[in-house]
């Protein structure tokens, strides 16, 4: 019987963690005996042919790395029938009969467009956002956490120096998880969250009031990207309020950093079940974690999924946040 082939990437924006999932990855298939290629640049390094065969040795000491040794991109153009027929027959030229995504929703697309062309694919989510679906936890998403409280604590330092109100914006497009568990982890007066429409003089202005009342001087406001608008936030707090206020935009200090223990080994936990997966010929499957335990969907089902915000944390964070 010839020797099984698999591959690994990563696709998207990077997270902590996806080093801790190649890793796995790489680890486990040798373990098991087979080829295990590493793709360089994500769907587009499979198009332009960038892979080179891992070994043991190739994945030491990148566990606690940040970023992605594999580098990662966005591939407009797998996005193409003719594209994603192209890297499969690609795939079989070298022998491979699996590979293994790491990223977000649109790797996962990705990964079902290869998979319908001939090449199991198992995808792994990564991305610091929280936000897919199918799955209560994403790789890198307690890294880019702990990054964001550690930023805010600092900023609250100066807030407090000043009497100063300080409006934080955290990474989240269409997801609130960084900036209600930021919010609550700091005692944040207000968080706004794209999941809940939100109106500035009931859910900032009251509350900065009614905190001022009792004897609070300085006061955090943690804002999630997909709400955006913290710079004139800043300015109506200043001309509403009197209250000296600024803005910091956190952006991408949130994606690097060294991996969190729960993102290297949720990260390996995911690498050695997707390999499992490709060991027995089973692809177009998604690795999540459901009920805190390990397990696969459907990519189809995974991606129909409609994500859920967690309103009782919010109502939480809004009562105790005063």
């Amino acid at each position: 019987m010839a020797q099984k082939s698999i591959a690994v990437l990563t696709s998207g924006g990077d997270a902590p963690g996806m080093n801790a999932a190649f890793r796995a990855v790489v680890r486990t298939g040798i373990n098991k005996g087979m080829k295990v290629f590493g793709i360089y640049r994500g769907f587009n390094g499979l198009l332009k042919g960038e892979i080179e065969e891992m070994n043991l040795r190739s994945v030491s000491e990148i566990i606690g790395n940040g970023g992605t040794k594999l580098y990662t991109a966005r591939s407009e153009e797998f996005k193409k029938k003719e594209a994603q027929e192209r890297a499969a027959e690609f795939c079989r030229s070298k022998g491979i009969s699996g590979v293994v995504v790491i990223g977000g929703d649109g790797s996962f697309r990705g990964a079902r467009a290869l998979t319908r062309a001939g090449v199991n694919c198992i995808g792994v989510p990564g991305t610091i956002d929280n936000d897919i679906a199918c799955s209560e936890y994403t790789v890198g998403y307690d890294t880019a956490m702990n990054t964001a409280l550690q930023m805010v604590d600092r900023i609250r330092d100066t807030a407090q120096s000043h009497d100063r109100c300080s409006i934080v914006e955290v990474m989240g497009r269409h997801c609130g998880d960084i900036a209600l568990q930021t919010g609550i982890a700091t005692g944040a007066t207000a968080i706004l969250v794209p999941e809940v429409e939100y109106n500035i003089e009931r859910d900032v202005i009251t509350r900065i009031l009614n905190t001022q009342k009792t004897g609070k001087k300085h006061f955090i406001i943690v804002v999630a990207e997909g709400v955006g608008g913290v710079n004139d936030l800043a300015k109506y707090i200043e001309q509403r309020l009197g209250i000296e206020a600024r803005a910091t935009i956190l952006g991408h200090v949130q994606r690097g950093g060294s991996p969190t223990v729960r993102d290297r080994v949720v990260a390996s936990q995911m690498g050695y079940r997707a390999v499992e997966l490709l060991s027995q010929d089973i692809g177009n499957r998604v690795v999540c974690m459901r009920d805190g335990k390990i397990t696969d969907l459907d990519i189809t089902e995974a991606l129909d999924m409609p994500r859920v915000f967690d309103t009782e944390l919010y109502k939480i964070a809004m009562t105790i946040s005063i």
